[in-house]
């Protein structure tokens, strides 16, 4: 069985999710697709920029569910859109931090989320705490690089998580890794290579792989979310988004 899995960019910078980035991650039974937003923020990191990355994300879900892809997973660790989608189509829709965050409970007693900056703590505690995951949260810790700065010098932005992470297991007890940030795409095995050089053995969780994975393990077990819990949204008229919206489907449709 080949399961086609659309990830999609939630904003508009060009060239920050390239198709070589994830060659490695294609196998005879998993073609990956790339789309992005045609409206909204160059990078994400507020809730203020969440929100304005939102609708153009849900058109680009919409739009892949009527291309025949398979399923879909949202390119960024808020997880924008993510319930909206939802409501929208029929499709698996994967947040990868729901989906990191669960992986992290289940492989070690408490986890912490490296993300980028320190402002975005709020949002991690959040989404831990909706998931069902807040007591296994052992905290969220910035290596205070902005997004669209991760590459700029690649070495030195992975020393800085392997020195975060290490600060997290010592004072917060965290006993897994969770990247905080889609942007930070390949760098869990050198986080793990350093971790382990100074004597912690624990899993380095890399966001995108796994929900990649776990998108076309839904789909080849033939599921997909509740449509009790995420019903489709009542048509009616969406004043002012003509020209990013797709017409929305309908309970009818």
């Amino acid at each position: 069985m080949s399961v086609h899995v659309r990830l999609i960019t939630p904003i508009t910078t060009a060239g920050f999710r390239r198709k070589e980035d994830l060659a490695a991650l294609e196998t005879a039974g998993l073609r990956i697709s790339l789309s992005a937003t045609r409206t909204g923020p160059g990078s994400i990191e507020s809730a203020y920029e969440t929100t304005f990355s939102e609708p153009g994300t849900v058109a680009r879900i919409i739009e892949a569910e009527r291309e025949g892809v398979d399923a879909v997973v949202v390119d960024c660790m808020a997880d924008p859109a993510l319930q909206a989608a939802r409501e929208c189509v029929s499709i698996p829709v994967i947040g990868p931090s729901q989906t990191a965050m669960h992986l992290a409970a289940m492989l070690g007693h408490t986890f912490t989320v490296l993300t980028v900056l320190t402002r975005l703590r709020p949002q991690f505690e959040n989404l831990a705490a909706i998931y069902g995951l807040r007591g296994k949260l052992a905290a969220v810790r910035a290596v205070d690089i902005p997004v669209l700065d991760l590459e700029s010098d690649i070495a030195a932005t992975q020393a800085r998580l392997v020195a975060v992470a290490e600060k997290s297991i010592v004072e917060d007890g965290a006993h897994a890794v969770v990247f905080g940030c889609t942007g930070l795409l390949g760098c869990a095995e050198a986080v793990r290579k350093g971790l382990l050089e100074r004597g912690y053995d624990i899993p380095v969780i890399d966001p995108i792989p796994s929900a990649l994975r776990m998108a076309a393990l839904l789909v080849e077990g033939g599921l997909s979310h509740s449509k009790l819990t995420w019903p489709a949204p009542p048509a009616k008229p969406m004043a002012g988004y003509a020209d990013i919206l797709a017409p929305l489907p309908t309970a009818a449709e």
